[in-house]
């Protein structure tokens, strides 16, 4: 039989969206995926190896991870009293908390924003609202986002901290207000966590309502696709019914085991990290072409000034450096990249190329 029109095979919402696209970064040097950009070092390497022979790969992994909610528990200092929900990456953690929701359900974020809060939702059917930022500050609008919640009764509210791709940390008390005001859940996301001087874990248990979220990605461990929620036992024991079995492969649980028993060297890089943030965010101030954004992340927002954004974000394709040209999605971000801190032979690299792009 032929194939059926695809209309009649899948819902509008999901036909009218655009897949998340992934740019190649072969042969380029890679600051555009907010990735760590340091390996492990040679002894570290070794002893996780002969760590992982004690894997069972012919077995399903341990459907709690119960050894690495603990070390996740430690090394984040998770209150006691809250629960944690594992999952592949913080894409599945959205996925999950979005998939328990009634169809009805709005979901409401400020933009510019994490793209997968919007996504995940208008795949599901669901009532995405987004708040605008404040122009330029990009902080958070905090009237607009009452006047939101009063009118749209959001039963999932998202906020990066820091956010995603500006960099910034909202105003804490500006977060508290939202939390008073959210009829349903709000998600504190605290995946840049590792390079913030901020947090609302130890805030969980005085709120009734405070999901928070974080991933090991920034850290260093990307390519074990691992987040975690900590908020509430009685709301995380409903989200728990729809996450999938063995949704943390065995490999992913004694991997990061491993690592969050060794973090020294995460740390390390961490700092290296932060101190090179700081390099960068200096150079960039002295162009008068660009105008670079605070950020408590691992990455820069920059605005150009003098040349289209998409111009220089090809000149630097040329010299071989890729990173992210925000300026498609309009709005706030026009005539803005994203530049991910690497090493400081990369970012050296980088600030070379992106004077030469400008001129």
């Amino acid at each position: 039989m032929p194939l059926p029109p695809l209309e009649t095979l899948f819902r509008r919402e999901v036909l009218a969206l655009s897949a998340y696209h992934v740019a190649d970064a072969s042969n380029y040097i890679k600051l555009d995926a907010m990735e760590n950009p340091y390996s492990w070092p040679d002894e570290i390497q070794q002893t996780w190896l002969e760590h992982l022979k004690s894997c069972p790969l012919n077995r399903y992994p341990d459907p709690e991870a119960k050894d690495l909610a603990a070390a996740l528990r430690r090394s984040n200092a998770i209150p006691e009293d809250s629960a944690i929900l594992l999952g592949n990456g913080s894409d599945e953690i959205i996925q999950i908390l979005l998939m328990a929701l009634p169809n009805t359900a709005a979901v409401l974020a400020p933009e510019p924003g994490f793209v997968m809060y919007k996504q995940i939702a208008l795949s599901l059917g669901l009532r995405y609202r987004g708040v605008p930022l404040l122009a330029e500050s990009f902080d958070l609008d905090l009237p607009a986002m009452l006047a939101t919640i009063e009118t749209e009764q959001p039963a999932v509210i998202f906020l990066a901290y820091p956010n995603n791709p500006t960099g910034n940390l909202f105003d804490p008390a500006a977060i508290e207000a939202i939390l008073a005001a959210a009829p349903g859940v709000v998600v504190v996301d605290e995946a840049y966590a590792p390079f913030a001087d901020a947090s609302f874990i130890e805030q969980l248990p005085q709120h009734d309502n405070l999901l928070v979220m974080r991933t090991v990605s920034k850290l260093g461990l990307a390519g074990l696709r691992l987040g975690f929620l900590a908020g509430p036992p009685a709301l995380l024991a409903q989200l728990n019914k729809v996450r999938l079995p063995y949704n943390i492969n065995c490999l992913t649980q004694a991997t990061a085991c491993f690592a969050l028993d060794h973090p020294q060297f995460l740390l390390d890089q961490t700092q290296l990290i932060r101190e090179q943030r700081g390099i960068v965010m200096q150079a960039l101030q002295t162009m008068d072409s660009v105008k670079a954004y605070p950020s408590a992340a691992n990455f820069i927002l920059f605005r150009t000034l003098t040349k289209p954004a998409d111009a220089v974000f090809a000149g630097l394709k040329q010299q071989g450096v890729l990173i992210k040209n925000l300026s498609p999605q309009g709005g706030m971000l026009e005539n803005c990249l994203r530049a991910t801190i690497g090493k400081p032979e990369e970012n050296q690299a980088f600030l070379q190329a992106l004077n030469a792009a400008l001129a």
